[in-house]
């Protein structure tokens, strides 16, 4: 079945959730964002990685509890006022958890105890919720994956991997010992460790049968068990009560059309991948006939999407590309995952809210969740949800109308987001989220991300903005069209040098030349061959000047920039302003330049730009910005999260740049705050991020703000667009 417009779909779906309150819209939005770190017990280091994977809620929603594989323990969060969680502390184990399910007042983890990939074994965990204490374990003979649990919690099934070792044959499977799938009884949640029975699965799958590696369990409303086996492509389904395999079938095939397969620093959906395997993660029972699976991929495929079965292993819809160019259309598109498994679906939940059954589609590599109305067809997408980094699982809790993710990744070693669990609330009202996406463009989107500078258009509402090195095939420049909801980006200008998209480019900052074009300012990066510049583009993106730094500058640069660029005056008096974001080898500690050129003479000139201290991490400048008598800068710190402390508006009179000549001695300007931007930030109730790139002024004197979500690279994707208002007012 042809996977119907997402990207259509996603904007109608937009744009409802912005009709007005008589309409009675339901919506999730975001309302808090809980750093697991939190959780660490009383003397544990602070900055070890900390991960949450999987995650249930108990039976009465008010805990919940996920798994961290990377500490060996399962943590819980208070939940009884959702918006304001509090740590519940921790249970730890000998070996890692990998899944983890609720039967009444108690947990149920899958525990990988395993002595190498020859020798794996596990045990299931009984774990009291109320006392945070093991009760019992039942050995498993394997190494567990996921647990799930029957409606009636009489039921547990969990799936036996036995994972692969990828550096063996280049992780080629077969490789013994073979997984299997585990059945055992439960009363009153505990685990009756001499009722298990090993479910057989080999001989089943076209792909290694003599080795199945199963992934996902779930029951439906029959104690029937749906079972995906990844690398072998496949997908059983067993009776629960007799442990028997009553039908099994191959995922198949996908042929992907328009999609981008290449990491080269550009968007372009134009490649293809017939016959790419689904090699399904999670799965989830619709009903009691029809199966969802989330096709993340393995070794060998990963089809970018979802796919609903019936039983009989009948393809009921296929999404395709689809669910990956919604994702492309809000800026959350992970090119440098083009050459693998794109978005890389993952995890799903599944849950009826009010008359709406809802499930949730996650994706890895763009720290998405696509939020889809079952109607018993064609699916209907409602929603994106902004998710930290990598969500691995989600739990919905529709008595209280909350979802909740758990994002694996914690990137504390190199100074980024921690690994957060995030709570969601449905109600009536506007999604928050996104704040920017893109039009089509013949059936496709326009793809965007890493945005790092803007600047005004001659249309009240109307920007553009420019991307950074991170596109560095696909430098680019967008007219935004802010006076809409989400704000739309519409056009997509290449930036182009002798006819072809302009290589070595690190664009931070673009301004009007007063003309039709623009001035542009690259950032250098000597390691990456990549040139301090100003460059000036004519209104076709056609580079028709480039102007490098004079020897006084250049001689003392590092990386650390051109972070934006304004104009001042027109004509033969026309002055640029470049904002140099750090500290260069000539400058005293706590001051950057400013610096002048005037292209009817080609003087350069400087002055010098006081910074705010920091007790930690760099402080430095991202954006400067001329309107009326000011010239508005960004300074920010390149902290994240709760550490973040500085992301300010400043702005410094344009009668004190007065700039002394390069090499002697530069005056210091005067700065006065205009407005801390961290409210603004923590306004999606998501982690403070690090990048406050761009700030213009437009037409009637609003002033909008832009953030780079740096391509998704290490980052949740989220890219926040807003207004500040009048800045007359300011």
């Amino acid at each position: 079945m042809k996977a119907f417009s997402i990207t259509t779909a996603l904007a109608a779906a937009l744009a409802a959730s912005t009709a007005s309150v008589v309409q009675a819209e339901q919506v999730f939005n975001r309302i808090v964002s809980f750093a697991v770190a939190t959780n660490l017990p009383e003397g544990a280091e602070r900055n070890a990685p900390t991960s949450a994977e999987i995650i249930t809620a108990s039976e009465d929603g008010n805990t919940l509890i996920y798994s961290d594989s990377p500490g060996k323990r399962i943590g819980f969060i208070d939940i009884t006022d959702a918006k304001a969680p509090e740590a519940g502390g921790i249970v730890s184990f000998s070996g890692e958890p990998t899944s983890v399910a609720v039967a009444g007042a108690k947990a149920l983890v899958a525990v990988n105890t395993s002595e190498s990939f020859t020798k794996p074994s596990g045990v299931l965990a009984v774990v009291d919720i109320a006392g945070r204490k093991v009760d019992a374990t039942c050995d498993l003979g394997g190494q567990p994956d996921s647990v799930a649990v029957n409606k009636d919690r009489t039921l547990a099934a969990i799936a036996i991997e036995n994972e692969r070792d990828e550096d063996v044959n280049d992780g080629q499977i077969p490789q013994m010992p073979a997984g299997d799938l585990v059945i055992l009884s439960l009363k009153d949640g505990a685990a009756d460790c001499a009722t298990i029975k090993h479910v057989t699965l080999t001989g089943l799958a076209e792909v290694a049968g003599d080795d199945p590696e199963p992934e996902f369990v779930a029951f439906n409303g029959r104690d029937e068990i749906a079972l995906t086996l990844q690398e072998n492509n496949h997908i059983v389904v067993i009776d629960g009560k007799s442990a028997t395999v009553k039908t099994h079938f191959p995922a198949g095939t996908v042929d992907l059309e328009a999609i981008d397969t290449k990491r080269d620093g550009s968007i372009a959906f134009t490649g293809e991948q017939a016959g790419r395997k689904r090699e399904p993660d999670a799965i989830k029972w619709l009903d009691d006939d029809r199966l969802v699976v989330a096709n993340e991929g393995d070794y060998e495929g990963g089809s970018r999407g979802f796919t609903i079965f019936d039983t009989t292993g009948k393809v009921l819809y296929e999404s395709g590309a689809g669910f990956e160019r919604a994702i492309a259309s809000i800026g959350h598109y992970p090119e440098k995952r083009s050459s693998a498994k794109g978005v890389e679906p993952e995890g799903l939940e599944l849950a009826q809210f009010g008359e709406d059954k809802l499930f949730f589609v996650l994706s890895e590599r763009a720290s998405i969740v696509g939020v889809y109305k079952d109607t018993g067809g064609e699916p209907e997408l409602v929603q994106l949800l902004p998710s930290g980094v990598s969500p691995e699982g989600a739990v919905a809790i529709p008595g209280r109308n909350l979802f909740a993710t758990a994002n694996e990744v914690d990137l504390v070693e190199d100074g980024g987001a921690r690994s957060h669990v995030m709570i969601y609330e449905r109600g009536e009202g506007e999604a928050a989220y996104p704040q920017i996406r893109s039009v089509e463009k013949d059936g496709l989107p326009i793809g965007f991300g890493a945005l790092s500078g803007l600047a005004a258009a001659d249309k009240t509402g109307f920007l553009h903005a420019v991307n950074d090195s991170v596109f560095s095939s696909q430098p680019t420049i967008f007219t935004i069209d802010a006076t809409q909801k989400p704000a739309l980006i519409t056009e997509a200008l290449p930036i182009t040098r002798d006819g072809a998209p302009a290589q070595k480019l690190d664009i931070e900052g673009i301004a009007n030349d007063g003309e039709g074009g623009f001035w542009l300012a690259s950032e250098g990066n000597s390691d990456k061959l990549y040139s301090h510049a100003l460059l000036h583009v004519n209104k076709k993106g056609e580079i028709k000047q480039e102007i490098a730094l004079p020897e006084e500058l250049r001689a003392n640069e590092i990386r650390y920039g051109f972070e934006g660029v304004a104009v001042v005056g027109e004509g033969d008096d026309q002055v640029l302003w470049m904002a140099v974001q750090r500290e260069w080898k000539d400058d005293e500690k706590g001051f950057v330049k400013l610096v002048s050129y005037k292209p009817s003479s080609k003087e350069w000139g400087a002055v010098r730009y006081p910074l705010e201290k920091s007790e930690e991490g760099w402080v430095g400048l991202s954006e400067i910005s001329v309107h009326g008598d000011y010239a508005y800068i960004v300074e920010r710190d390149n902290l994240i999260g709760e550490a973040a402390k500085l992301k300010k508006l400043y702005r410094v009179a344009l009668a004190d740049l007065k700039p002394a000549a390069l090499g002697g001695e530069l005056p210091v300007v005067n700065k006065e705050e205009v407005r801390d931007l961290i409210p603004d930030l923590q306004s999606l109730n998501g982690y403070v991020v690090d990048k406050v790139e761009g700030f213009a002024v437009d037409a009637a004197g609003n002033g909008y703000v832009v953030t780079d979500n740096d391509g998704v690279d290490d980052s949740s994707g989220e890219t926040l667009f807003f207004s500040i208002g009048a800045m007359d007012a300011m």
